[in-house]
């Protein structure tokens, strides 16, 4: 039962307000609990003070302790408001911290692709962006008004101790019940089902489609402002109306809360007036009775519940991440053998790899048996889905296969100390990152003499884009930002410099897709210079990128299907000429008596 209670989203939420803040915390549940008991001590002051003019007494004590309860109600408040936002910030800020630890961390990154981390993920990521209730840095002050009701209701209903034993207990009951009554209208419940989660997610990508700069273009040429627009708001509207329908109070509940609260009040009430008709307690503690009883109504359903569900669910989701995380990125221990980037090319193999993204899903790669000799380069062509990226994902060894192994020099990678084997591998990766830093930090990100990296900027075609202090992003001081094509040069200077500092394995995923036919192919020869002397695999779509590798291998379904020179597999007439074929099509072109030239990229 206890352990029970402890892993509840609402007790971790009120333990990470500790962790992230112990001082800010404890000040918060001080203030709190000082609030909640201000209305009894009002009720009970009240009465002192009334008693005392009904008896003539000095009124200097009774005026004094209700200035004091009346000024601390005025002053806690504001005070209590600003420590919330405070915490809020601090708790936030805590738990991005740790998702940002427990996402970098593992030295794989299968934790970050996982379908059943998802939800959690996406939940912890954007829970303080306002989509599916306020910031914590908002939401905290919902959260101190429904506690000070909650704590102001008991300590006024206990205040009615002193008239009769029976009768805070019949209050708290009544009006206890109205959260078993109207529980069909507890956010708890209906705020985060699967539905309410997938239409918070339409609606937010339609937002960043329409505020973030990469879908600007297309939505401007095709007319899609509106498209998006009616999707946001569509999608929004049904959000709201999930919303409500899981607060809205139903009718036939509030009926019978109503019946309950009106029963357990005038039963109190009737009681009080029999006492002071009676003589049984007079006009001060009348008084004082009187206002406990009203006080205590504030133990009744109110929103409470949905402020703490929107911050403790996300809460208890980052809490629960790291070690989901850690597993889901793992990878396999070695002998971590020391692996120091050598002079000499190593020769590359799969063998035997087999390897798939989940358990339900059919591999991506099987039984892939492959040797890049030393020093050599190689392509790999395939259509779409055929497991070329997942090969360079394996190399890089930010997965491990399922089966078989990846071998450097005869050296299987996962024996091998991976900080240092990685030092040995460089690449370029399709999606590659733009980092809003200065050119120079975008070449060499972990440092390089400045002679490095000029020298890969000039090898990569990318001398004289802007100095090397210029930030490449808009937005700051004299940044600026450069083309598709201009990025990609900028990428594969950072491979090339990577180079230069030791690497000996490169690998190429569609290193040159940004760029025309042209200036692939002067990059591409470029490269093979920059890289003579280490093991180069291209991953590429371009046959006329393709034909210049030592050897090329066809990928498909997950197999090496074809091996060989571009001359040894247009020879042997089966998948690889059938691409090529495919792909020279498109350009060619007819003189002006009608006959065929094809374009020089491709012949």
């Amino acid at each position: 039962m206890l352990a029970r209670l402890r892993s509840h989203d609402t007790v971790t939420f009120f333990r990470v307000l500790y962790r992230a803040s112990p001082r800010l915390a404890v000040g918060w549940w001080a203030l709190l609990l000082l609030r909640g008991a201000l209305p009894a001590l009002l009720a009970v002051s009240t009465g002192v003070l009334v008693g005392a003019v009904r008896d003539g007494s000095s009124l200097t004590g009774p005026l004094t302790f209700v200035g004091v309860v009346f000024v601390l109600l005025q002053v806690l408040t504001p005070v209590q408001q600003a420590v919330s936002a405070i915490l809020g910030a601090t708790t936030a800020d805590w738990l991005h911290d740790r998702l940002m630890v427990a996402a970098v961390t593992p030295p794989g990154m299968g934790h970050l692709e996982s379908n059943e981390l998802a939800e959690d993920l996406s939940m912890a990521r954007d829970f303080d962006l306002g989509m599916n209730g306020p910031p914590l840095v908002v939401g905290m002050d919902f959260i101190a008004g429904g506690l000070v009701l909650l704590v102001s209701g008991v300590l006024s209903a206990g205040v009615l101790f002193g008239f009769a034993w029976w009768a805070p207990l019949v209050l708290l009951v009544a009006w206890g019940a109205t959260h078993r009554l109207l529980r069909e209208s507890g956010v708890w419940k209906d705020r985060n089902t699967a539905e309410v989660r997938a239409e918070h997610r339409h609606a937010a990508y339609a937002y960043d489609l329409a505020v973030e700069p990469p879908a600007a273009k297309e939505l401007r040429l095709f007319g899609l402002a509106g498209w998006v627009i009616d999707r946001f708001t569509t999608r929004r509207t049904r959000l709201y109306e999930l919303q409500w329908e899981a607060t809205r109070l139903r009718e036939r509940p509030l009926v019978g809360a109503l019946l309950v609260v009106l029963a357990g009040n005038a039963l109190v009430f009737w009681s009080l007036a029999e006492a002071v008709l009676d003589g049984r307690i007079g006009l001060g503690a009348a008084t004082t009775y009187l206002q406990a009883a009203v006080g205590a109504s504030a133990v009744a359903f109110g929103g409470l519940s949905w402020a703490l569900d929107t911050a403790a669910a996300p809460a208890a989701a980052t809490l629960r991440l790291p070690a989901q995380m850690a597993a889901a990125g793992a990878l396999a221990p070695g002998a971590n053998r020391p692996h120091q980037p050598g002079s000499t090319a190593p020769e590359v193999r799969f063998r035997d790899v087999t390897f798939g993204y989940g358990a339900d899903q059919p591999p991506v790669l099987a039984g892939v048996d492959l040797t890049v000799p030393a020093g050599t380069s190689m392509a790999v062509v395939g259509v779409n889905g055929a497991g070329k990226t997942t090969m360079a994902k394996l190399l890089c060894r930010l997965y491990d296969p399922q089966q078989g192994s990846i071998e450097v020099d005869g050296v299987d990678i996962r024996d091998l100390d991976l900080a240092d084997y990685r030092q040995t591998v460089t690449a370029v990766f399709q999606d590659f990152v733009r980092y809003e830093l200065p050119l120079r930090d975008n070449v060499a990100p972990m440092g390089a003499d400045d002679a490095v990296v000029t020298a890969a900027l000039t090898a990569a075609g990318a001398d004289g884009l802007v100095g090397l202090d210029t930030v490449l992003a808009r937005g700051y001081q004299d940044g600026t930002d450069l083309s598709g094509g201009q990025w990609q040069r900028v990428a594969l200077a950072r491979a090339l410099a990577a180079v230069r500092q030791g690497a000996r394995v490169v690998l190429l995923d569609e290193p040159t897709a940004a760029l025309d036919v042209r200036g692939e192919a002067e990059i591409f020869d470029r490269i093979l210079t920059e890289t003579r002397g280490c093991t180069t695999i291209l991953v590429s779509h371009r046959f006329s990128t393709v034909r210049k590798a030592d050897r090329i291998c066809v990928l498909e379904h997950g197999r090496v299907v074809e091996l060989g020179t571009h001359t040894e597999l247009m020879a042997l007439g089966g998948r690889y000429l059938t691409m090529f074929e495919l792909q020279a099509s498109r350009f060619t072109e007819y003189d002006e008596r009608g006959e065929e030239v094809v374009h020089e990229s491709l012949d």
